[in-house]
């Protein structure tokens, strides 16, 4: 984890103030590198891994995560491919329901099982499948007509919400599978006794990417957030031990460049809401901090994930 020295805000606020944010990005950005390279020193000690799966609760940086291992994984002469669990979803028609009706996206068999499981099979036996891709505006899969064929020394990188879960890919030997939990560890200290839960990184990063790519609101953001925890406890947190490495995707650097993105939208919300407590409290944690200016971040950044901007294809 991140030395606890550099993980108070005096200290991040000093970087920034005495003008030198560009470094306090860079060591972010370096802790984020050095944990991908062992893991892809690891997974290329292990010459019969051909899929490497990645899980973690939402907003956790899954995707980015994801591509940032392919280009480790590339420097290591593999050929990585990555891959979403998102495009094997069921049709909306075949979503699983709560108990209150409502469909349930973070339910394992929210996945066509079945139709995944022989994909991963037929690529890892060196066969061509047909790649899938899920239209969420519509809710259906469609095939766009890619195809996918893995070389001698591809890896597929697949990341999911289940991609843990044993069910998941319960047909492929042990052997050919490497798993990955990622998500934000490392609390940040206010003052030495007082400390910022990690979920905070974690709803903040949710609020900032439901209003740029969906237009949602912090409140509507916040009020669905519940049945988010809920969802977590019961299809992640269970198959966290399952992993071979734990990634921790907090940044040195986040709530300072979070504190110039949502904290205007956060103070949208009305006194009068529900919501609006946990809107104080989040706008109450930003506060300790002096703002970042989204021009440090690079485009490789997890946090580009949320803010926008980011090289790679997240949304």
């Amino acid at each position: 984890m991140i030395e606890e020295s550099k993980r108070r805000v005096a200290y991040i606020n000093e970087m920034i103030e005495s003008g030198h944010a560009a470094e306090l990005v860079r060591d972010g950005e370096a802790y984020h590198d050095a944990q991908l390279a062992h893991i892809a020193d690891e997974v290329c000690s292990r010459p019969e891994v051909r899929v490497v799966l990645i899980a973690g609760p939402s907003s956790s940086g899954k995707t980015s995560t994801s591509h940032k291992l392919c280009l480790e994984l590339l420097a290591h002469g593999k050929q990585p491919v990555a891959l979403s669990l998102d495009n094997w979803y069921v049709d909306g028609t075949l979503t699983p329901r709560k108990k209150d009706g409502s469909k349930d996206y973070e339910s394992l068999y929210a996945i066509d099982l079945k139709q995944l499981g022989e994909d991963l099979k037929a690529l890892i036996g060196g066969k061509e499948i047909a790649l899938p891709t899920f239209n969420f505006a519509e809710e259906k899969r469609e095939y766009p007509g890619d195809t996918l064929r893995l070389e001698e020394d591809a890896i597929m990188v697949l990341e999911g919400i289940h991609a843990l879960n044993p069910i998941l890919t319960e047909d492929i030997a042990p052997a050919h599978k490497y798993k990955v939990y990622a998500a934000p560890m490392s609390s940040v200290s206010l003052d030495g006794e007082r400390w910022v839960p990690t979920y905070v990184h974690r709803l903040l990063r949710r609020i900032s990417r439901d209003l740029r790519t969906r237009g949602k609101s912090p409140q509507t953001t916040i009020a669905t957030w519940p049945f988010v925890v809920e969802g977590e406890a019961q299809w992640i947190e269970p198959f966290r031990k399952e992993a071979d490495a734990e990634f921790d995707t907090t940044m040195l650097y986040e709530l300072p460049a979070m504190r110039l993105t949502v904290e205007t939208a956060l103070q949208t919300v009305p006194a009068s809401a529900e919501e609006y407590q946990v809107a104080k409290l989040l706008l109450y944690y930003l506060s300790f901090f002096e703002s970042l200016a989204s021009a440090f971040i690079p485009r490789t950044s997890i946090l580009r994930e949320f803010i926008g901007g980011s090289q790679f294809n997240v949304g």
